[in-house]
């Protein structure tokens, strides 16, 4: 049975929640919607609304004024947190007299991967110098760190999100045809970590047979890659590497590559492994791990998968339910927590696979299956979850 979000919201347009202290102005459904993360404070529409009604999840709307039921929030969406802001003092006099009686929350959701730890520091001076109560908010990460703060909650929004993003493009059918390549590994942004794990490969041969991109090349100098890029000798290969970018692989341009309701079938049907390079690999220092739709894409059209991300990434799979192919492929890099030593276990794992892919393929059929389904399938579960998560955090 589902449960019910209960949120008090300034304003809906077209059954919309009008972002929380936006000064931005905008009409859903037009483009000028999608663009209240470029402007200050980046507060956006709510990611969350979006998925309750595609998920058949109810929500109750309340204004201020109303009589509120327990486990009532504010609910603000963040596209970018911004540490020089003091979210508390934009709230307007009923909110924070709400904050101060108890009977509200704010519900500070963010679908990024920021050090959730430093986000709690920050938000915590912001409360006592409020004199508002401690437990006055809960705020929702994607970061795997945030289960071990009080008062927040570790979400993987990307899941849903990249869901919504690609409705219109089917599971592609997972085929028992050979295929001609043995991996996808693509990076449309160029990051220090990136580059080096990509230069890596290219030097041990393991990116012959596959399609592979890397779309952008440096702008100046990097120094802050987690990977010690001379312990496993590879500066000479990444100098060349970058003098040579950008390697593109499709004809996309850099608008349709950012577009995630578009679909390149060769990449997940025609290759048999996709070694996914993550957003982040260190996740801001927080000891976490950050999924985004990068892993989802090969999870929703039947592939089997490496992660190249932060530790962890693997097990966060494993508690949604997924396969991650323990067992058949050697998923011991993913709770490595020293981030060179992790991807020496991570490009040996992708040597040793590359050896007999069709026969792994065929192996990891049964899991690859699995997720395909679990991906399509319904995200109540998921949502009413999360909302039990966010109410068990009143202290």
């Amino acid at each position: 049975m589902n449960l019910n979000f209960n949120f008090v919201v300034d304003a809906t347009v077209k059954d919309r929640i009008y972002p929380a202290l936006a000064r931005h102005q905008a009409r859903p459904y037009t483009q000028a919607w999608h663009e209240f993360g470029q402007h200050w404070p980046y507060t956006t529409p709510l990611r969350l609304q979006e998925y309750c009604n595609q998920h058949s999840v109810p929500i109750n709307i309340f204004s201020i004024h109303d009589t509120l039921p327990a486990n009532t929030f504010y609910p603000i969406g963040i596209g970018f947190f911004d540490f020089d802001i003091d979210y508390f003092a934009l709230l307007n006099d009923d909110v924070q007299q709400r904050l101060l009686l108890s009977d509200l929350r704010l519900l500070l959701y963010y679908h990024e991967g920021d050090n959730p730890a430093r986000i709690k520091d920050r938000l915590d001076v912001l409360v006592k110098q409020h004199c508002l109560p401690a437990d006055c908010y809960v705020f929702v990460s994607a970061n795997s760190a945030a289960d071990q703060l009080p008062g927040f909650v570790t979400f993987h929004d990307f899941e849903l999100w990249y869901y919504q993003r690609n409705l219109t493009s089917e599971p592609l059918h997972i085929h028992n045809e050979p295929r001609e390549r043995d991996f996808t590994c693509l990076s449309r942004m160029h990051k220090s970590w990136r580059a080096t794990v990509m230069a890596d490969m290219w030097q041990n041969g393991l990116l012959d047979n596959s399609y592979w991109s890397y779309c952008e090349s440096a702008a100046g100098t990097d120094d802050d890659c987690p990977i010690e890029v001379d312990m496993i000798s590879v500066r000479t290969k990444l100098e060349q590497f970058l003098a040579n970018a950008p390697y593109v692989s499709d004809e996309l341009d850099f608008n349709q590559r950012n577009d995630h309701s578009v679909l390149i079938p060769k990449y997940h049907v025609n290759s048999y492994c996709n070694i996914v390079l993550e957003s982040q690999f260190d996740v801001d220092q927080s000891g976490g791990c950050f999924i985004t739709e990068k892993t989802f894409k090969p999870i929703k059209h039947g592939q089997m998968f490496f992660v190249a991300g932060g530790a962890g990434s693997l097990q966060a799979l494993r508690n949604l339910g997924y396969r991650v192919f323990d067992g058949i492929l050697d998923n011991r890099y993913d709770q490595e927590p020293n981030h060179t030593f992790r991807w020496i276990k991570l490009c040996e794992s992708i040597k040793t696979a590359k050896e007999m892919l069709p026969e792994l393929f065929e192996q990891c059929r049964a899991d690859i299956e699995h997720n395909q389904q679990l991906f399509q399938s319904s995200k109540a579960g998921r949502l009413n979850k999360l909302l039990e998560s966010i109410n068990e955090q009143h202290c």
